[in-house]
């Protein structure tokens, strides 16, 4: 009887063991288990920033799963979000594609215990990520005012076109430009920014009309591809492609052809491979509760048709799979 009762007990502390390692959420072997949602799946950034989350997970030990939603939208990455939460990994990485629409469902993956670390985008609300890192966009957008000043000559009109506004990358690229364009370059003259829903077409159309209602602009800064591809359409269609500068963001391969062809005259390449293995070196810190480097800027580069086949420049142009 008293062997009975021991062989019980044992296998009750198994038991009860196992279920502190289920409810720690580590996977198999006791690895940290981290899921990295995108903003868009397929996107060469993200596809670069899984790369570089990927080659950290590895050498760490980690278990890293990767999802993104098809387009760049709240409504679309939302259900993933629930997803991950339900699954009940240690930690979360995501580039949430909306600074308010995210909030709700992050929250929910704080009060899970889930560690959450933003990467490339944020949300308003400050409580929500252990950790934030992204390109400093405001410099961003700077190093591309200086870039986009010096292709036309320091003077003349100047147009911003964008995808939407609330998505926090973006804005501060805006902010950053024109900050940079109302400091240091008084002959430059900025005539704001429109958005084009990141649509090829409507940044045709808004580019198309911008023309119409100022033949002498100078230059455009486009603060991603889609909207420097219709851009370049429409500069293209009116003969002036090449003529009115363009200064564009990002560097992945449809970004460098844009450059090659001369649809824009630089680009300004971000690090994201970077920022995907900072951000699960953050993660890995916060699930074992070590020191967690709450906002860690990364850095930016212009890329020239100049300077495009220097080794170090080609070791940041993104890439569509790892």
């Amino acid at each position: 009887m008293r062997r009975l009762i021991g062989v019980l007990t044992a296998a009750a502390l198994v038991a009860a063991a196992a279920t502190a390692c289920s409810d720690s959420g580590s996977g198999s072997g006791g690895k940290i288990r981290i899921t990295l949602v995108q903003g868009m799946a397929g996107e060469e950034f993200y596809e670069t920033m899984a790369c570089g989350a990927k080659r950290q997970a590895a050498a760490m030990g980690v278990d890293l799963k990767v999802q993104g939603p098809q387009k760049f939208d709240p409504t679309l990455q939302t259900p993933i979000v629930n997803s991950v939460v339900a699954s009940k990994p240690d930690a979360m990485l995501i580039a949430p594609t909306d600074t308010k629409a995210l909030i709700a469902p992050l929250k929910q993956a704080k009060s899970a215990g889930i560690k959450t670390v933003l990467v490339d985008t944020v949300v308003d609300d400050p409580s929500i990520g252990v950790s934030r890192i992204s390109t400093d966009n405001v410099k961003g957008g700077a190093t591309a005012a200086t870039a986009l000043a010096k292709q036309i000559g320091d003077k003349g009109k100047v147009l911003v076109i964008s995808t939407d506004p609330g998505v926090s990358t973006v804005d501060a690229r805006i902010k950053g430009f024109e900050q940079e364009i109302k400091a240091s370059h008084p002959n430059v003259k900025y005539i704001g920014v429109q958005y084009s829903h990141n649509d090829v077409s409507e940044a045709s159309k808004i580019v198309n009309a911008a023309l119409a209602k100022d033949p002498d602009l100078a230059g455009v800064f486009a603060t991603n591809l889609n909207s420097a591809t219709g851009a370049g359409s429409a500069l293209q269609q009116a003969g002036k492609l090449g003529k009115v500068k363009m200064v564009g963001f990002d560097a992945g391969p449809a970004q460098v052809k844009q450059l090659q062809d001369g649809v824009v005259q630089a680009l300004v390449a971000q690090l994201p491979g970077d920022i995907g293995a900072k951000g699960v070196q953050q993660a890995v810190a916060a699930v074992k509760k070590e020191t967690v480097t709450p906002s860690i800027p990364t850095d930016a580069t212009v890329v020239t048709k100049d300077n495009l086949s220097q080794p170090d420049i080609q070791k940041i142009l993104y890439k569509a799979t790892c």
